[in-house]
């Protein structure tokens, strides 16, 4: 049997469904299909993964298609002229991707479809509550979950052949993926490295060491206590399954202590949650999980989302973010809840605005994972943190980064000052300011909006929305 596997989300060899029923069943061509809209940070690690991918498939004297097209009529197309049998995928939940599989199946009518699940733990469909409705918050989504997992056997990697003609491959630098007008990448490279084996190199130095830290270290964003796995997660070159079976083994042979393991699968069934709301509510990739902000008054100021952008907002655990996430594709996770929170509620910008700069500049930007997020944040979504929750960004920065080592790092125009002003700089006296070579409104931005000020705003314009 001849069998296409149409990669997406999937960019592993080991555990990978599709692939191994492909392998099992006879000669195997993989493609992969150019994506469409996705952000700059992403096409970067991209790139590098389709290349360590080729490479993997080349050992196995396997070649890796890329192709530019619609996904139905790029794959009718590979059918009529290599004469597969059969066009096997791993399934995407979101809207679009479960679009793209229903339109597959549609036009490839004359052959064997079928498509698997690699990215979840369970089925969106399978998670109901007692009603038989989908669940809208997410602790008891997730005990039902737990209530009931039973994760099918990892997937060993196969043994593969691949199909005896010659197939046309597009040539990846074709398609330009990587930054060269100017090529802003730099951080990028320093910090991250693309592809499976260097996600299976990361997950294991996190199970081995790190994760006995993760409960009580995962919001100190000058520490290394989290696993950085979400662009290896988000381009799917480690598998979820994989986490939760070696994280419970761990637990089990008392190599962890059950208190980080399960707080870090939390984090793994949050991811599953967010997949879970778009296959349930997909409406919430452009519209409200709460109804009642369609009618929030949301701002149009610029010069605001121009500055929270440029990490100039004058709040530095804001502005220490986001220069971490231009530099790296990258931030913390106790950050973003912060430049978020300081986004939709201090400067009343529209969440979307938020999601569209994560989007593009994120190298783990994922639709699902972004689109809860920032509904949460901003007191619209799912579950969301509640609308009178307003992040004081001083205090969040005095309490997760009390000595200012994360905010001196991204922010070295502040490095000088002494840990009592580093969260507050404009409380600093004339001198301290002169002997830590900071210049208000010159090297380091005044607060672009006054807390007390904008938090009153902020809960009057969610007042109006209750009534």
């Amino acid at each position: 049997m001849k069998t296409i596997v149409w990669l997406r989300e999937d960019l592993r060899l080991f555990d990978n469904p599709a692939l191994h029923h492909a392998a099992q069943k006879g000669l195997i061509l993989p493609v992969y299909i150019y994506p469409e809209g996705l952000g700059g940070a992403s096409y970067w690690w991209l790139h590098h993964s389709l290349e360590k991918l080729a490479a993997k498939f080349e050992s196995n004297k396997v070649n890796l298609i890329l192709r530019t097209g619609k996904p139905e009529k790029v794959l009718r197309e590979l059918v009529e002229q290599t004469g597969a049998d059969k066009v096997v995928w791993n399934r995407v939940y979101s809207p679009q991707g479960i679009e793209q599989g229903a339109k597959v199946k549609d036009v490839l009518t004359n052959i064997t479809t079928q498509s698997f699940n690699a990215q979840l733990l369970i089925e969106p469909t399978q998670i109901l509550n007692k009603q038989g409705t989908a669940f809208k918050v997410f602790t008891p989504f997730w005990r039902h979950c737990q209530s009931v997992l039973n994760p099918s056997p990892l997937l060993a990697e196969p043994e593969m052949l691949g199909f005896e003609q010659t197939v046309k491959s597009e040539l990846l630098d074709s398609w330009a993926l990587l930054p060269t007008t100017p090529d802003w990448a730099g951080g990028l490279s320093t910090r991250w490295q693309a592809g499976e084996d260097a996600a299976q190199e990361r997950w294991l130095k996190f199970l081995e060491s790190t994760i006995s830290r993760y409960k009580e270290g995962r919001d100190f964003p000058a520490q290394h206590n989290t696993s950085y796995l979400s662009p290896h997660l988000a381009f799917g070159e480690i598998s979820p399954k994989q986490i939760w079976f070696d994280t419970k083994q761990a637990i089990a042979n008392n190599e962890i202590d059950s208190d980080n393991g399960e707080k870090f699968l939390a984090e793994i069934g949050w991811r599953e949650y967010s997949r879970y709301l778009l296959v349930h509510f997909p409406q919430v990739i452009d519209k409200p999980f709460n109804k009642r902000f369609d009618e929030f008054p949301w701002q149009d100021e610029p010069e605001l989302l121009e500055a929270w952008q440029q990490g100039k907002t004058g709040y530095p655990i804001v502005d220490a973010g986001m220069r971490e996430l231009w530099e790296t594709g990258y931030m913390h996770n106790r950050v973003r809840m912060v430049v978020a929170s300081f986004l939709t509620k201090h400067c009343l910008t529209h969440w979307r605005e938020g999601a569209d700069w994560f989007w593009d500049t994120l190298v783990d930007a994922d639709i699902a994972n972004n689109t809860a997020s920032w509904q949460w944040a901003s007191g619209c979504g799912a579950d969301a943190a509640p609308y009178f929750r307003i992040f004081n960004p001083i205090l969040q920065g005095e309490k997760f980064d009390k000595e200012g080592n994360y905010i001196k790092k991204w922010l070295p125009e502040l490095s000088k000052l002494p840990k009592k002003y580093i969260n507050k700089p404009w409380e600093a006296d004339r001198i301290t300011l002169e002997l830590s070579n900071v210049t208000l409104g010159h090297n380091y931005p005044h607060p672009i909006v006054d807390h007390k000020q904008a938090r009153e705003l902020a809960l009057n314009a969610y007042q109006a929305i209750k009534r």
